[in-house]
């Protein structure tokens, strides 16, 4: 009985990677490193950031040995995510995308990618762990954390993870997490994706300023509606930038942003995930021993 259970997991697993395998690309961008991508629209490839720059030329390798010449449509460092647009039109198999909203912790995965010479190479695990929205270390904000327990190979950044139902559940990638495996999930794909495509990168809400925490002294807090215990003082305010426009100076300690406190740099950058390039946030600091009310109008962050 037990050998039976095994013999059919092994036949599907090997079902799965026949099925989904087709949809799996080689991509050749950086020298340095072998990659992966997914077919995840007509003539658009879906690849890790880290593995691809602008200035080179990048080969993608399609199912049944097909070289094609792919332009880089844009790229985002936050997520990791780079799309490219295969310049000739193929007819290669898209992938059918499920919901990874639906995925459970021990659930069995395969994670696939394509080798330099064009064999689909696959890594079976499980989804070793799951929680709900999170921001990169890079900055970037994915709707979903899911953490493999399986092993990410050389040329695997980029390449599917695929559900037991035979449906891509995001990209795989080991440039988020130090290293370790982890799946962007199709709804981030998709969205970041669509900005990419339309704009070449995602505008991300920038204040222009560096900060370090302090403590508030004793006698502040009671000047302040919030009564906060630590702020973030300004040690570099960018020449032209929002918060230099909005009038922001040195020696400014920020205490609220939105009616909320900010006690790290984390929560400040926690906080203005949620904002547009454009809107205006309001800020309360505190500058020569007063409180003070500012609103900075969110600028777009500058693109490296």
């Amino acid at each position: 009985m037990a050998s039976s259970v095994l013999s059919n997991i092994s036949q599907e697993l090997a079902a799965l990677a026949e099925r989904v395998g087709p949809s799996v690309v080689a991509v050749q961008g950086l020298h340095r490193f072998a990659s992966s991508g997914v077919l995840w629209r007509k003539n658009v490839v879906v690849t890790a950031a880290h593995t691809v720059a602008r200035e080179q030329d990048t080969i993608v390798l399609l199912h049944q040995g097909k070289r094609v010449k792919a332009k880089l449509a844009g790229r985002d460092p936050g997520t990791d995510i780079a799309a490219l647009r295969i310049e000739e039109d193929t007819s290669g198999p898209l992938s059918e995308l499920g919901d990874s909203s639906a995925a459970k912790l021990g659930n069995l995965v395969l994670a696939l990618a394509r080798s330099r010479r064009g064999s689909v190479v696959a890594s079976a695990g499980i989804i070793g762990g799951l929680s709900g929205e999170w921001r990169t270390w890079r900055g970037g904000r994915l709707d979903q954390n899911i953490r493999l327990d399986l092993a990410l190979y050389s040329g695997f950044s980029g390449g599917a993870l695929v559900g037991a139902e035979g449906k891509v559940l995001g990209m795989n990638t080991s440039g988020l997490d130090r290293g370790r495996a982890v799946t962007i999930p199709v709804s981030t794909v998709n969205r970041v994706l669509d900005e990419l495509l339309e704009k070449g990168h995602i505008a991300r809400p920038y204040l222009g300023i560096a900060m370090q925490p302090v403590a508030i002294p004793e006698g502040l807090r009671s000047k302040l509606k919030s009564s906060p215990s630590g702020g973030l003082m300004v040690l570099h305010v960018e020449p032209g930038g929002p918060a230099d426009t909005a009038g922001i100076v040195l020696g400014d300690v920020i205490v609220e942003l939105q009616g909320k406190p900010v006690l790290d740099t984390e929560n400040m950058m926690d906080l203005l995930a949620s904002t547009r390039v454009g809107d205006a946030v309001n800020a309360t600091l505190i500058r020569a021993g007063n409180p003070v009310e500012i609103s900075i109008k969110a600028g777009e962050r500058p693109t490296r």
